[in-house]
């Protein structure tokens, strides 16, 4: 947990990279829970159907993708983009306490399809929090911003049944608020006119080489856009749908609430700039 000071504001000379290294998908602690869990439908993502709590076919005894190295190949693509925060590892070692669902009871198999996208939440929300908390701009409310981190962790180590009963947006609403302050507070020591795009419907959008610093983009389905090149440093990108999105040189230095899953799902090159929380996907091309 983050150290505090005397005021109760986070401690941002912390070391960030420990305080995420729970926050990232660790399958050789999971059970493949996802693989079970999560449905999802036949699309351009996915090569089947699957329904939540039955096992992909891929899945093999020893919890692992039969087919990892060939997951786009095969058609899986949805696969290739997702991560969990750290989530699977957490429900199979913490609160199953290391039993799988072959070897736990039919209830405690039902749970942890129950269970594993509550705690994918939290953890999502946890990333968000962590990051907030490094961000001078919003000192101002890093007492509060630490409270809702260890708030969310608590409930993350909830047992089973509570975690399934969870009220997860609510709770996700009242952390939005913090990020919603912290995002204005740090957008706002960014020069020039910034753009409000707040859920908007950006699909297929010719952005090439604009002008998006410090842009509110909360939300915004940028599907397939052309960002190359764009200027989107400072920019508000939490929950954007940055699905096949080109961002080919594109300047993402110090944008906020970027995800991993997000990158993954888009298209880029060497010459992208990235904040040093994400790394850059293996499948996006060298710039030419």
């Amino acid at each position: 947990m983050r150290d505090t000071t005397a005021d109760g504001a986070a401690d941002t000379t912390a070391d960030e990279t420990a305080d995420r290294a729970g926050l990232r998908g660790d399958c050789e602690n999971c059970f493949g829970l996802c693989c079970v869990a999560l449905p999802f439908a036949r699309s351009a993502d996915f090569a089947i159907d699957k329904p939540a709590g039955k096992a992909c076919p891929n899945l093999g005894e020893d919890h692992r993708c039969g087919i990892h190295a060939r997951l786009r190949q095969k058609g899986f693509t949805g696969c290739t983009v997702y991560d969990c925060f750290g989530a699977g590892q957490k429900v199979s070692q913490l609160t199953f306490g290391g039993r799988d669902r072959r070897t736990a009871s039919r209830e405690d198999a039902r749970r942890m399809t129950d269970v594993f996208p509550v705690v994918r939440q939290l953890h999502e929300l946890l990333w968000y929090l962590t990051e907030a908390l490094t961000l001078p701009a919003a000192r101002p409310i890093h007492g509060d911003l630490g409270r809702a981190l260890e708030t969310t962790e608590a409930l993350t180590r909830l047992d089973p049944d509570d975690l399934a009963a969870l009220d997860v947006p609510a709770h996700r609403q009242n952390v939005n608020v913090l990020l919603l302050k912290t995002s204005e507070l740090a957008r706002a020591g960014i020069g020039g006119r910034k753009k409000e795009r707040r859920g908007a419907d950006l699909m297929g959008a010719r952005l090439k080489g604009a002008d998006l610093r410090g842009a509110n983009l909360r939300g915004a389905y940028l599907i397939a856009a052309d960002l190359t090149g764009a200027d989107l440093r400072g920019a508000d990108l939490i929950g954007a749908d940055l699905r096949d999105t080109d961002l080919t040189d594109a300047d993402l230095t110090d944008a906020l609430f970027l995800t991993q899953p997000q990158l993954n799902a888009a298209r880029g090159s060497t010459g992208t700039r990235l904040p040093e929380s994400v790394t850059r996907p293996v499948h996006w091309t060298p710039r030419l």
